[in-house]
């Protein structure tokens, strides 16, 4: 099913909003997500799950499948009653980004990396069997042992692979591309640091001309002169601006730390970020590319 009714940015690494996030098994969380990114003017959201035991992130999988079930039956009796088209009153759920499990443990940030997995095609299998529907990203470290197969397994399936949380070098992260990897997940976070010398997967990220690249646009997770570097190198139908937002998004600043005084993910939505950029200097045309155009060819809906 494509969308073409719904209006404002696309957010396509969201794990919480306010109260809410994706560690759940009740499909009323992740809906409550989407009205208040609906509130913020994000007009579609996909759910970022957090890496865990398979049967747990098989119980967030449900609470997705079924959030999406309940919104577009809401939708169907809306257009009954009131046939006119009219702006979609929640963000459209449009399926599930998968942030693991098969990421490297050096690159874990604050991610519980005890419980990452490494990349076996049977642990695919359990993980994704009767959502491969919904799940439109998984997130995968390319260097690790298998993981390449896992690539290939998730293309073959229809699965974009984002390449993230990853201590690839350079020649790791072409070889990932190689395999079938089409984006990289939150650009220089969760990743080896460029280096002159050893540009890595942010080397990549930055001057490949195929693969599409996260941006966290929060004032914490990239400098301003990195926003720069990145609109001003980066070919822009590639960049795809992400809030990387988790639970209390909403009521503080900037972003979130856990209890260790690790970065957690983005206190504010796509609009928040859009404001930032505009203040930084990048033109509107840019913005507006990297917040709704870009995501949407991404996974498909252009």
């Amino acid at each position: 099913m494509t969308h073409t009714s719904f209006k404002g940015f696309i957010d396509l690494h969201t794990h919480g909003i306010g109260r809410y996030d994706t560690r759940t098994g009740q499909p009323e969380h992740i809906l409550q997500m989407a009205a208040l990114h609906a509130g913020e003017g994000t007009g579609a959201i996909l759910p970022a799950i957090y890496p865990g035991p398979v049967e747990e992130m098989r119980n967030n999988l449900g609470a997705v499948r079924k959030a999406i079930e309940m919104q577009k039956k809401s939708d169907a009796e809306s257009q009954r009653i009131f046939p006119s088209p009219a702006i979609h009153p929640s963000a459209v759920i449009l399926g599930v980004h998968l942030e693991g499990p098969f990421l490297n443990p050096e690159r874990c940030g604050a991610l519980d990396k005890k419980i990452f997995l490494k990349p076996t095609i049977s642990s695919l299998k359990k993980l994704v069997a009767g959502y491969e529907d919904i799940i439109k990203i998984i997130t995968i470290a390319p260097e690790i042992p298998g993981a390449f197969k896992i690539i290939e397994k998730c293309v073959e399936l229809g699965i974009k692979v984002n390449m993230g949380h990853s201590d690839a070098t350079f020649k790791q992260a072409v070889e990932g591309k190689k395999a079938g990897a089409t984006g990289i997940t939150h650009l220089f976070n969760g990743m080896r640091p460029f280096h002159h010398r050893e540009p890595g997967l942010a080397g990549l990220g930055l001057i490949d001309e195929d693969l599409y690249v996260e941006v966290i646009a929060d004032g914490v997770h990239l400098h301003p002169k990195t926003l720069e570097l990145i609109f001003s190198r980066k070919r822009l139908d590639r960049i795809i601006l992400v809030s990387d937002s988790v639970k209390k998004a909403g009521k503080t600043r900037g972003a979130v730390y856990n209890q260790d005084g690790v970065l957690a993910g983005s206190a504010i939505t796509i609009g928040g970020m859009v404001r930032r950029l505009r203040s930084v200097g990048v033109p509107d045309a840019e913005i507006i590319e990297a917040s709704t155009d870009n995501p949407a060819r991404y996974i498909g809906l252009r």
